[in-house]
């Protein structure tokens, strides 16, 4: 995400993520389908089903999908009939695997992946068919929408190209009027049509140039270098990125809850902690996301996927270790549970609050009856029953200040 806004440079509410942990989640996708922003938005498996977005124009994989089901319902994400433009002709798939995603469903969906074909019969033959009079509906609505697609298609010193040939060279409107047009004065209309320079133009107008062109039998060397900005615009590399970092951290013990809990009292984490956390980052001066914090450690330590726990304490102290969600959790219930014995109940429930935390990286009572993996397996009062309240209440608060520490 934080890529995103870097690359765009639109701002911070030009790319969003919508996931169910962020903040009032249904606002946040009414707000992606009814304003200009978020244009872009980040997102696991909230967006696949039920939520229709008509002007959606891409559809970026960015994680591999084998279930036949999931796939065609983010496919069917972009089939909508735009709301902004009615006419909307084609939506565009970038599979980020090779090709390997539209190759896999190709032989197990009944949605078909074909590179885009030309059209099957030259414009000019559609326009011969209705002057003479064959099929002459059917043919005008397919001419109709040939030249919506043009006008989609077409860059901007096109219009001029085309004004000597129709009113202020606009396309659009020239093709919403022409089966009024053909009633009103049929031959006036085929005029323009069949006039051999316009016929050209509409096969040869100006397209708008495209990036990243590159000629299949050679190969390009491209060299980068990762930046981010700061409150003044500056660009920033990841070691001056995370030293500001660093000084928010320093400055912010003696006024942030959230980071005094982490480094001087670990036993009072929770989920609240690292809630308000992330907003004081995210609000901060420098709006830190928690994205481009985690891009900045894995250039600068080569340490990808830093939990965001790990970068405050490393920020205030550099000795203290650098982990990942994963090894962060992992230590914590090799902590807690050393020397315990659960049963087969007990051991299947601590399976689920892993799973919880790894997510989370804080665990409470609100998440039994919230988080898929505990409330499906019936909730807080069918982990009190296993473990006792006393027991639950225990682990739960030792497992906090064991991810915390």
């Amino acid at each position: 995400m934080g890529l995103a806004r870097d690359i765009f440079g639109r701002g911070e509410a030009f790319v969003s993520k919508i996931t169910g942990r962020v903040d009032r989640p249904l606002q946040k996708i009414r707000e992606f389908r009814n304003r200009p922003n978020p244009a872009v938005t980040v997102t696991v498996d909230l967006l696949t089903t039920g939520v229709d977005i008509p002007d959606l124009e891409y559809i970026v994989f960015l994680r591999p999908v084998k279930s036949r089901i999931l796939f065609e319902q983010i496919l069917g994400r972009g089939t909508r009939k735009g709301e902004k433009f009615p006419d909307k002709s084609h939506f565009t798939v970038f599979d980020c695997f090779d090709g390997t995603l539209l190759a896999y469903f190709a032989q197990a969906t009944g949605i078909t992946a074909e590179l885009p074909e030309g059209p099957s019969r030259p414009i000019r033959e559609v326009i011969e068919d209705i002057w003479g009079n064959r099929d002459r509906d059917y043919n005008t609505r397919c001419l109709v929408k040939r030249l919506n697609r043009i006008e989609k298609q077409m860059a901007g010193e096109a219009r001029a190209l085309f004004a000597t040939h129709i009113p202020d060279g606009d396309m659009g409107r020239f093709a919403g009027e022409l089966p009024q047009a053909f009633a009103r004065d049929f031959t006036a209309t085929m005029k323009i049509l069949r006039d051999p320079e316009f016929q050209s133009l509409l096969v040869s107008y100006p397209r708008p140039t495209r990036d990243f062109i590159v000629a299949a039998e050679y190969t390009d060397a491209v060299s980068s270098a990762w930046a981010v900005r700061d409150a003044e615009g500056s660009p920033l590399k990841p070691e001056d990125y995370l030293e500001l970092f660093a000084k928010f951290v320093q400055d912010g013990q003696a006024e942030i809850e959230a980071i005094q809990v982490l480094l001087d009292r670990p036993r009072d984490w929770n989920a609240a902690a690292l809630k308000e956390l992330r907003a004081k980052l995210r609000y901060s001066r420098q709006h830190f996301d928690e994205e481009r914090l985690r891009k900045a450690h894995e250039i600068r330590y080569r340490k990808p996927l830093v939990d965001i726990i790990s970068m405050v304490k490393h920020a205030a102290d550099q000795k203290q270790p650098l982990l990942t969600a994963a090894e962060r959790v992992e230590r914590a219930f090799a902590t807690v549970t050393r020397g315990q014995r659960f049963s087969i109940d007990e051991q299947a429930w601590v399976g689920r609050i892993r799973e919880v935390m790894l997510a989370n990286l804080s665990i409470d009572r609100e998440d039994f009856e919230e988080q898929g993996a505990l409330a499906g397996a019936g909730g807080w009062g069918a982990a009190r029953r296993v473990f006792g309240d006393r027991q639950l209440d225990a682990l739960i608060h030792h497992l906090n200040e064991a991810v915390a520490a």
